[in-house]
């Protein structure tokens, strides 16, 4: 028991005690015990005389020294908790130096167990590492080995996937056009690759190369833009898989068309007329169920007053139906009569756009068929994703880190 002095408390000495416990073996042979000592920390003792290597992991007899190590565990509310344990080094005759020996609760930074590093980098999830090095009090470069240890156990734990439908993008990681891919399954809704060089058909052929063979000829849907490098490796490397391209590229595509009509209209009016045109741009690109009531009022005040960009505007609000249609045949009909109405129109941007899709049309057809009914948002809502993880890091140098923040987005906490 302890008293009150000079207004502190403290504790009388009472002997160590040993209490045998088995939380923190790495198998259920190993049996260490918790040590407490006078002044309240914790170790463990090493009496069994087999060592594994941290290295090889090869099991060896004995050991070449042991030392006191200590270790810091999970808080306990505002308290940290630190553990102190003997670890072993063994002489490993297959390296050929003297290495740690092996235990399974701690973390590759050997300073902190396990359990710490997810609880890190669960954190991590939804924080910057700067704020998690802030509050628990660690060097910014230990939160992030942390971290990047927690996310390579959630895709150890996830495994190589062998996906039936992929979406294939790219993103830009930095200024100067430098681009990497990225691979989805659209049917688990996970990205599962990240890589390349560029966007070249090099880039793409090292997903297929890393799926492997049999893996790649179980693809039967490939989702992705209108990039010719893109569809020439997945024809090569996938020949059975169908081609579907991106919707929201096409309407991208689309977007640019009604743009490129607005200044064109800018530039042929004069004086007092432009004035309905301009800082109109995101109102007419925008859908109309997502414009606010202010935005309503402008697009009905520009339609009223232009009637060129006014059909414009229809004719991109009602080529979206293209994607409803279950038959091929009636898609067709749909896009002929669209194609019909751009005559007489003067809408030069709209005919070209009208001939892409024509060069392009089996692979936006192929939505009809009922087994290609797959989410096309998904795709762009990663895209999405990637650049709040990019803000929200003020751009990521380390592209190991990056990848390592893409392929685990989605997957569960451990």
């Amino acid at each position: 028991m302890g008293g009150f002095t000079d207004g502190h408390f403290t504790q009388a000495q009472t002997p160590a005690r040993r209490i045998p416990i088995s939380l923190f073996s790495s198998s259920g042979k190993d049996t260490r015990h918790l040590w407490r000592s006078q002044s309240a920390s914790y170790y463990f003792g090493s009496p069994l005389k087999k060592t594994v290597c941290n290295a090889c992991g090869r099991t060896h007899s004995g050991w070449y020294d042991k030392r006191l190590r200590r270790v810091r565990d999970l808080s306990c509310g505002d308290t940290r908790i630190y553990l102190e344990i003997e670890i072993r080094r063994v002489q490993c005759r297959h390296c050929g130096k003297v290495k740690r020996e092996r235990l399974g609760f701690l973390a590759d930074n050997p300073l902190y167990t396990k359990r710490f590093a997810w609880y890190v980098g669960r954190r991590c999830r939804a924080s910057t590492v700067s704020d998690i090095a802030r509050e628990l009090n660690l060097d910014w470069h230990t939160v992030k080995e942390l971290d990047k240890q927690y996310m390579a156990a959630q895709l150890e734990r996830a495994g190589t996937p062998a996906p039936k439908a992929i979406g294939i993008d790219e993103i830009s990681i930095r200024k100067g056009h430098t681009y990497r891919i990225v691979v989805s399954d659209l049917i688990r809704r996970r990205p599962i690759w990240f890589g390349g060089a560029d966007r070249s058909e090099d880039s793409m052929r090292q997903f297929y190369d890393w799926l492997g063979e049999k893996k790649s000829k179980g693809i039967r849907l490939a989702v992705m833009d209108m990039w010719k490098p893109f569809r020439n490796a997945t024809n090569e490397r996938a020949p059975q898989a169908g081609i579907l391209f991106d919707k929201f590229h096409i309407m991208a595509h689309l977007g640019d068309a009604l743009d490129k009509v607005r200044k064109m209209e800018y530039a042929r009016l004069q004086g007092k007329d432009r004035r309905y045109i301009k800082g109109q741009k995101y109102v007419l690109l925008s859908s109309h169920e997502n414009l606010t009531l202010d935005g309503r009022r402008s697009l009905k005040t520009l339609l009223a007053a232009n009637k060129r960009l006014n059909t414009a505007y229809l004719l991109k609000e009602s080529f979206g139906q293209l994607w409803d249609y279950k038959s091929e045949a009636w898609a067709r009909r749909f896009f002929e009569n669209w194609k019909a109405s751009l005559k007489w129109q003067r809408l030069k941007p709209y005919e070209k756009f009208a001939e892409m899709i024509e060069r392009h049309w089996g692979g936006i057809a192929a939505y009809c068929k009922p087994e290609n009914k797959v989410s096309l948002g998904f795709v762009e809502g990663l895209n999405n994703k990637i650049r709040v993880i990019q803000r929200r890091a003020y751009g990521l140098r380390d592209e190991e880190y990056l990848r390592l923040k893409i392929l685990t987005s989605m997957l569960p906490m451990l």
